[in-house]
């Protein structure tokens, strides 16, 4: 999630409140509160998209801030309540109109725990004394987001309906809830070293990426969504066994 952070090296920032990425936060607000809006009125295809533009709207208003040192206390507070709103209340109501208002209890708390697992890291965000600039700590939560709307769009376009899809919907709110709040790290891209050296080899594959994207979005996004929140228990897993495998290896070597 590209946000903007405070200064760790002690740095005093520029006092006030900056037009360009606060505009960006702004339309990153309106667009969740327009996916609410869309999925009180059952209008769920139109709500996931906005959720996924707000997404968008999100990551370029940290990015500018950045690019032009317009950084502010202000700005880290306005966006963080805008991303409660777009990324924590939107997909949970989107959630909880498109699949869990038959299961009562359970659906309502699936929502409602998806909500606070949300301002949760956003507000362990927001206080951490240290952070990676390569790695976020927990899933970050447009992208969890934007697995609720891409899970919506892709039920949609290949006619998923019922109690089993539904159910379905109510595990997977509860898994993105639990990644977000926990330590399991995600790459951010903020860094990547190999965009860094080779600029237009990454344009040519952002524009491949864009064009693939724009063939099936439903079905495309929904993959890309999958892969990403899959990413981080697959790294922690793969460090995990390979720890083992050296324990083995070096008790192995001892023995002969």
């Amino acid at each position: 999630m590209a946000r903007r952070r405070r200064d760790r090296g002690g740095k005093e920032r520029r006092k006030g409140i900056y037009l360009l990425p606060n505009i960006m936060t702004s339309a990153s607000l309106f667009s969740g509160f327009y996916a609410i809006i869309a999925a009180i009125k059952l209008n769920f295809d139109q709500a996931a998209v906005a959720v996924i533009i707000a997404a968008v709207f999100d990551g370029l208003d940290g990015r500018i801030a950045r690019m032009t040192n317009t950084t502010s206390r202000f700005g880290l507070e306005y966006d963080s309540l805008a991303d409660l709103v777009s990324f924590g209340v939107a997909p949970a109501v989107l959630a909880y109109q498109w699949a869990f208002q038959g299961f009562g209890r359970l659906g309502w708390l699936a929502a409602f725990l998806y909500m606070a697992s949300t301002a949760l890291r956003l507000a362990r965000f927001n206080t951490l004394t240290h952070s990676s600039k390569q790695y976020f700590l927990g899933l970050p939560c447009p992208s969890a987001a934007g697995a609720v709307a891409s899970m919506v769009l892709f039920c949609s376009k290949l006619g998923f309906d019922g109690e089993g899809r539904n159910l379905a919907a109510v595990g997977v709110v509860y898994l993105l809830a639990f990644l977000m709040v926990s330590t399991v790290r995600y790459y951010s891209f903020k860094d990547a070293p190999w965009l860094q050296r080779h600029p237009f080899s990454a344009m040519v594959l952002f524009l491949l990426l864009m064009s693939i994207i724009a063939s099936t979005p439903k079905i495309v996004l929904f993959v890309l969504a999958v892969a990403y929140v899959s990413s981080g228990p697959v790294q922690m897993t793969y460090q995990l066994l390979s720890k083992v495998w050296k324990r083995e290896d070096a008790s192995t070597q001892r023995e002969v």
